[in-house]
């Protein structure tokens, strides 16, 4: 899917599919009044709400409802609009769309009302993206976050940024200009001063927007271990309900078990495991595959074990996760993933606890804890928002995407090359492109640089009708 150009007009359901009281067709482009006028037989005057029936070519009556008219380029796509709020039955809305349809109109692709408005300069592409978003939160901090950036916060923060950026690369070329001039343009311009104010303002914008992207992605923890250390216990503590049997059969658990969930309004995708051991058996053995495979792609791997039979600690996992299976995890790197959860406290009588061990290169969290009985399990929500990073009172904050996240790191990037330019070899030219590239990498987030090809990428996610 490419960036569209075309003039056709579109339309599409833009309430979900199944029964409703009310469905909505909305409709844009240049064919949209006379469209109107052909089924409610008469002009409907812009931006009011007229109750009508809503008729077919030979007038008869196909539904009752409220037609409003958007003209171009007072309404959200920036074109003419018309929106036809009927009965929500899937057969009546057919019908009407089946009729405007035969008027002129195509089905529009998915996205394909937002790509509009973004064509005609009504929302940048970061607002584009909020809308999506917003249908999607997976909480009330998302969805407070995601409306933030359709109103525009995140645009005008990384606007505010691009003008510094824009001013500061003017005085440079300026004084590449005029390097025949006896004065040190680059000192006397306080240059290095001002590109660190860029930079760590820069990096205060960086690390709102790792916020946004935790409340938008969430955060994906698999609980693996042996069979019957209390993974399923675990997994019904932290969702606040029975989602998984749990029993005292070892291999209870045969397949994934995914449970989404909300910690102080970031999400979570908390992921049951098979008990990782050697087993005959063909579906056990095709449950620790799938284990195996969702611990390879976790955020955060929590590695539960009965502390009552097994005596397992920070310094002697490594060799633990070789003994199940888990060998790719038992460097340090990986183990930076891991935290270890000393499950069953209730029957040894040791207390909740949360202690933070130096392994040299890595270090690790062990969690002591009765998922049971909900012991030590508050010492684990606040463990898993800490990996993230994850502040509950954002207030201000705005939703973010991976890709905006990476525009910023480019972008930063370019802004700390700038800068040790400035700080060695002061090649103004050199210093110039590093700002020109940091505009650029900021540009991809509002849409002012981005290729067709991410666009189209970007829209083709929506759902049909937005």
């Amino acid at each position: 899917m490419s960036l569209s150009t075309d003039s056709d007009t579109i339309c599409a359901i833009a309430t979900p599919p199944g029964r409703g009281g009310v469905g909505i067709i909305r409709v844009s482009g240049p064919l949209s009044a006379q469209i109107a006028y052909k089924i409610l037989h008469f002009r409907p005057q812009p931006r009011y709400a007229h109750f009508a029936d809503f008729l077919d070519a030979d007038s008869k009556l196909i539904d009752q409802g409220i037609a409003v008219y958007f003209p171009g380029p007072n309404s959200f796509t920036g074109e003419d609009v018309v929106e036809f709020q009927g009965h929500g039955g899937a057969f009546v809305l057919d019908r009407v769309l089946r009729e405007i349809l035969s008027l002129g109109a195509r089905l529009a692709r998915p996205g394909e009302f937002s790509e509009r408005a973004f064509i005609n300069d009504k929302l940048d592409l970061a607002q584009a993206e909020a809308i999506a978003d917003l249908i999607e939160a997976s909480s009330e901090e998302a969805a407070k976050s995601a409306m933030r950036t359709l109103q525009g916060e995140f645009s005008r923060l990384i606007q505010s940024l691009s003008d510094s950026i824009i001013e500061l690369r003017v005085y440079i070329e300026a004084a590449i200009d005029f390097v025949e001039e006896e004065i040190d343009f680059l000192s006397e311009g306080h240059t290095q001063e001002r590109l660190q104010e860029i930079l760590e303002k820069t990096d205060a914008i960086l690390a709102q927007a790792k916020q946004g992207s935790i409340l938008r992605e969430g955060m994906s923890v698999v609980i693996a271990g042996k069979p019957n250390a209390g993974k399923s216990s675990l997994l019904n503590a932290l969702a606040g309900k029975d989602a998984a049997i749990v029993t005292e059969i070892a291999g209870t658990t045969r397949d994934t078990l995914v449970e989404h969930i909300s910690i102080d309004g970031m999400p979570v995708h908390i992921t049951d495991t098979a008990g990782l051991r050697s087993s005959d058996d063909i579906v056990e053995q095709e449950g620790i595959r799938r284990a195996l495979k969702a611990i390879g792609e976790a955020d955060r791997i929590l590695l539960v074990v009965d502390s009552s039979s097994d005596s397992v600690s920070p310094e002697n996992a490594a060799g633990f996760l070789q003994s199940l299976g888990l060998d790719a995890l038992s460097d340090n790197k990986s183990l930076r993933r891991l935290s270890l959860i000393q499950n069953k406290i209730d029957k040894t009588g040791q207390e909740p606890t949360l202690v933070e061990t130096d392994l040299g290169d890595s270090a690790m969290t062990s969690i002591r804890l009765s998922a049971s009985s909900l012991l030590g399990v508050d010492l684990l929500r606040q463990h898993l928002k800490d990996c993230m990073g994850y502040n509950a009172s954002g207030e201000g904050g705005f939703i973010a995407r991976r890709r905006h996240l990476d525009a910023l790191q480019r972008a930063r990037q370019s802004l700390q090359q700038a800068l040790e330019q400035l700080q060695g070899s002061r090649e103004g030219e050199l210093v110039a492109e590093d700002l020109k590239l940091a505009h650029r990498y900021l540009g991809e987030i509002t849409g002012e640089f981005t290729t067709d090809d991410l666009l189209g990428k970007i829209f083709s996610s929506f759902c049909v009708g937005k």
